[in-house]
């Protein structure tokens, strides 16, 4: 794909953002980067949470992974439905009665100052590896597709694109990040279709019952996987699932954050409720997709390259007509954006309300410097994680985000759980501790299941036992 072709797009797309950027940062407040004055419209935070949810992972990885585990993934996102369910009849109610901006406060308010450090901690940490992740591999493809044909290094375009998303978000914050999240989730979307419906041309296929026939009668579009040892079983893959939206949306600031920018929380369940049936039937789309795509490739003898992960990328770059190229090119850099642009306005939400207290230890005329600060800070910590990636990726990336989710996200189950579904009080100096235990434990059961548990192989779920290892550790820790 010519390089300059790709700039085109690339500053095209920017200029649209940088727009939407200046008409959402006037007549702002102080509150406005961290509340977006909770005047969201419900339908704009259900479409633009899309884009934030998949990201690049989903956009990449997510078809390629067709090729090593069929549609095990949607047994997953089936999963999905309950904890979404969840978040909108149990977590919404909770932050909207107590009227919070960091979701963390609650852990203050139930257990006391070191349970709400803790979470703050985690999530910090959760969606900084995580989120790092996701740029990593859509910055990857960018450096494959544009900045090595100009001899640009890895570590200069990660600087390029991290500085951009710094450029866009420092005014308006979550304000802004809402309206371009809408735009980022549309370019996404009409790549996915546009790709489908272009393979399919390619193929021959006609109609819509073609394109369904051709999916459904390949092999790699089985569901459902019935064996317990396996890591795909479908009880597992399902209960992770909800248990992973569970932490990853309803006790994640990031994208809390969305929701709590609705009008009221009638708003907000409506937005969860949408977001729930566009989310299950655009994996659909994506998984679909990798089907034709490998289809596509042994069609016309191409060699599947060796990470699965590069087959999406491979042939838009290199295989496909120059316009199916084009609109790769926008859905992946859409799929970056989309979650890094929330990621830093929610770590800079947390760190500036968990940790800095920014509303009870500054003075009206300084929060808005320490928050600029505390941005950029973020920013450049972002920045270093994902060159860490570069250095020791050896997996498929969706694996990695979920297993990292796994480990940092548990302790967060445990003690939103614990504080939820029983009145006990703990001694919260040993929260930390535990928080660190509980991980621990879960890593050694989960690398020698096989040989403890009869050839039992944890996969997700690995993310149930820290949460419910934490559980029992503050039932053991709780004030008699």
């Amino acid at each position: 794909m010519d390089s300059n072709l790709v700039l085109i797009v690339i500053t095209s797309y920017f200029g649209l953002l940088f727009l939407i950027s200046w008409l959402t940062s006037r007549k702002i407040s102080q509150d406005t980067f961290f509340t977006g004055d909770r005047q969201s419209p419900w339908f704009l935070v259900a479409f633009g949470m899309i884009g934030a949810s998949l990201s690049g992972v989903t956009f990449i990885s997510v078809p390629g992974e067709v090729g090593n585990s069929n549609f095990n993934y949607f047994q997953v996102v089936l999963g999905y439905t309950l904890g979404y369910f969840v978040i909108a009849k149990v977590l919404l109610p909770l932050y909207y009665r107590l009227n919070l901006v960091s979701i963390y406060s609650y852990l203050d308010d139930r257990f006391g100052f070191w349970s709400y450090k803790t979470g703050a901690f985690f999530f910090i940490l959760s969606r900084t590896l995580g989120s790092s992740i996701r740029v990593f591999l859509v910055a990857g493809v960018l450096q494959l597709i544009l900045f090595d044909q100009w001899g640009i290094p890895f570590w200069v375009s990660v600087l390029i694109t991290v500085g951009l998303i710094w450029l866009y978000t420092h005014r308006g914050g979550i304000k802004t990040v809402v309206w371009t999240d809408t735009l980022q989730t549309l370019f996404m979307l009409l790549a996915v279709v546009s790709s489908i419906y272009l393979i399919g041309k390619d193929l021959g296929l006609e109609s819509i019952s073609d394109y369904v026939g051709s999916v459904v009668s390949d092999q790699r579009s089985e569901i459902f996987n019935w064996d317990w040892k396996s890591g795909q079983n479908f009880f597992k893959q399902f209960i992770s699932g909800a248990f992973i939206t569970i932490v990853m949306t309803g006790l994640d600031q990031d994208m809390m954050q969305k929701n709590l920018t609705c009008r009221n929380i009638g708003d907000a369940q409506k937005n969860m409720f949408w977001f729930t049936i566009i989310l299950v039937i655009v994996n659909l789309l994506f998984l679909s997709l990798g089907v034709l795509l490998y289809l596509y490739a042994e069609t016309n003898g191409i060699a599947i390259p060796s990470r699965t992960d590069d087959l999406y990328p491979l042939l838009a770059t290199t295989e496909f007509a120059a316009i199916a190229g084009i609109i790769f090119v926008l859905g992946i850099t859409a799929a970056a954006y989309s979650s890094a642009d929330s990621t830093l306005t929610a770590l800079t939400t947390s760190f500036c309300y968990d940790f800095l207290e920014i509303e009870k230890k500054y003075p009206k005329d300084r929060q808005t410097k320490v928050r600029k600060i505390v941005h950029l800070a973020f920013t450049a910590l972002m920045f270093l994680v994902i060159l860490m990636f570069r250095w020791i990726n050896d997996q498929s990336v969706i694996n990695a985000v979920f297993i990292i989710a796994g480990y940092t996200y548990g302790p967060l189950l445990g003690l939103y759980a614990f504080g939820l579904f029983t009145k006990f009080q703990v001694h919260d100096k040993y929260v930390p501790y535990l928080s660190i235990c509980a991980p621990l434990i879960t890593y050694a059961i989960s690398k020698n299941s096989e040989k403890l548990l009869g050839g039992y192989k944890f996969g997700f779920e690995a993310l149930i036992l820290n949460g419910l290892l934490m559980f029992i550790g503050l039932y053991l820790l709780r004030k008699r």
